[in-house]
């Protein structure tokens, strides 16, 4: 499309001068999310304040066949909301409002753009906060949380965000609105809202959620653990969840991981271990003391080295940045790195663990890990020279075998990032054609013109970038593209 004055003008009509970006250096900004691996510039960029501006924009662009690629705050780590097919990136930041809140019936209904964070910050004069908490929380928002079905530290026990969405107001491929559930737990078309869930855009803008709120708990004990060997922490896991104990979260560190974190924030990690658990435990408070001594006792058991609990909440504040930090240490490495989100039956993380060392060490990479271990949900960080093209490409083909392994092991390749681009060649793997077809089918339901958020999830078109570049010349598996060999 030719993106004239005139054309940009229909849309400033729409949405006001500072609604429209076009000018290449406001692309650019725009051109990928944390997977930065996958770029692609938009043709323009629309922030909408409201519903009815996001049906506005789409309407427009139904009529006038632009593709729409929606993105909140660019926090994603699988591609999802990269353009890159162009078209129009439809930004939500600006819808960041709390449109109601009731602390009795326990829900609140947000715009897309608001962040995670900010709505605990706002239902704790309630006593309530809104549990599903990925480690992006104080940036990421209520929208891409959504769109990715995301998890976190204490998805173990409170679920996936999924599990804590009653209703949604969407704005469908033609510009039409539709609302799916709603805060009665019998909402019509409640069903519906569960598709949306996960569907990373593809289906759907999402443009007001109605979330469903929980009680703070009345105390939360915290736990550092750590371990000589990074298998005993995994079995040490294991063992905990088969004694009929679900904390709150159960996460792992490993040596590389700690000694990132530490160069930079200095908590006092313990260092000479090769990895560490975060324990958390939370509920009525006679109940935790004997939680919290049986866990001290079966990772005993398993080779724990040292067992210490928060004393106040600073002490678990600091753990918890720790962790929640372990993402943003490995970008100060000055290093590249891809990183991994495959899932495996708690019983199999000792031989994924293992695996993704091995594999690593094999291509001469060096490798650092951590984990939702409690839900088996792990994330390989590979490091590699960006401006050495043999290590990028060995980098890329270890993360493809990492998850492949995950498969073997009864496992899937991710457990909260989302497909996006990045592991379009994966699909093929773990799903039949048959499967394939009938999501094709569901999204075609949903978009019979394909343009919202072309190109993600599911096979077919060109490979994503870094897919080509990992692909050995002359690969024309069928497990890398069910739709035959890579043009």
């Amino acid at each position: 499309m030719d993106w004239t004055p005139d054309i940009l003008a229909e849309l400033r009509a729409l949405l006001g001068d500072d609604g429209v970006l076009d000018s290449g250096a406001a692309r650019f900004a725009y051109e990928a999310d944390a997977l930065t691996l996958e770029r692609g510039l938009p043709d323009v960029v629309v922030l909408p304040r409201s519903t009815d501006e996001v049906a506005a924009l789409v309407r427009w662009a139904h009529a006038s066949g632009v593709p729409v690629t929606p993105r909140g705050a660019g926090t994603g780590l699988a591609g999802g909301a990269t353009p890159h097919r162009g078209g129009m990136l439809l930004v939500t930041s600006r819808m960041d409002q709390v449109l109601a809140l009731d602390p009795e019936r326990m829900f609140a209904w947000v715009q897309p753009g608001l962040v995670n964070a900010r709505l605990s910050e706002l239902a704790a004069p309630h006593g309530l906060h809104f549990a599903p908490d990925p480690s992006s929380q104080p940036v990421s928002t209520i929208g891409g949380n959504v769109a990715a079905n995301a998890g976190g530290p204490h998805c173990l026990k409170h679920g996936v965000t999924a599990n804590h969405v009653l209703g949604l107001v969407v704005v469908l491929h033609d510009g039409s609105v539709v609302t799916l559930g709603g805060e009665a737990p019998d909402a019509p078309d409640a069903e519906l809202a569960s598709v949306l869930a996960g569907s990373e855009g593809t289906l759907g803008i999402l443009c007001e959620i109605c979330v469903r709120l929980v009680p703070r708990p009345e105390a939360v004990h915290t736990m550092s653990v750590d371990f000589a060997r990074i298998e005993d922490a995994c079995r040490a896991v294991s063992a905990v969840i088969a004694a009929g104990i679900v904390p709150a979260a159960m996460e792992l560190m490993d040596r590389r991981t700690m000694e990132l974190v530490e160069a930079w924030l200095h908590l006092g990690l313990p260092l000479d271990a090769a990895a560490a658990l975060i324990v958390e435990v939370d509920g009525p408070a006679v109940s935790l003391p004997a939680q919290v001594e049986r866990i001290t006792a079966i990772t005993r058991e398993h080779g724990a080295r040292s067992v210490r609990v928060a004393s106040d909440a600073a002490e678990r504040a600091a753990l918890w940045r720790g962790r929640k930090s372990s993402f943003g240490a490995y970008g100060r490495t000055g290093l590249a790195f891809t990183q991994m989100d495959g899932t495996v039956p708690r019983s199999r993380l000792a031989e994924v663990v293992s695996a993704v060392y091995a594999l690593a060490e094999a291509r001469g990479l060096a490798a650092g890990t951590l984990m939702h271990a409690g839900d088996g949900n792990l994330h390989p960080h590979i490091l590699f020279d960006p401006d050495d093209e043999e290590q990028h490409r060995a980098a890329l083909e270890v993360s493809q075998e990492i998850l492949r392994v995950c498969i073997r092991l009864g496992g899937t390749i991710s457990g909260e990032h989302g497909i996006g681009l990045e592991k379009i060649p994966m699909m093929g793997e773990i799903y039949a054609p048959a499967d394939l077809e009938t999501m094709s089918r569901l999204r075609r339901a949903f978009d019979p013109g394909g343009l919202l958020n072309p190109g993600k999830i599911l096979p077919g078109g060109p490979p994503p970038t870094h897919a080509r570049a990992a692909a050995q010349p002359g690969n024309t598996d069928a497990r890398n593209d069910p739709e035959g060999p890579w043009k």
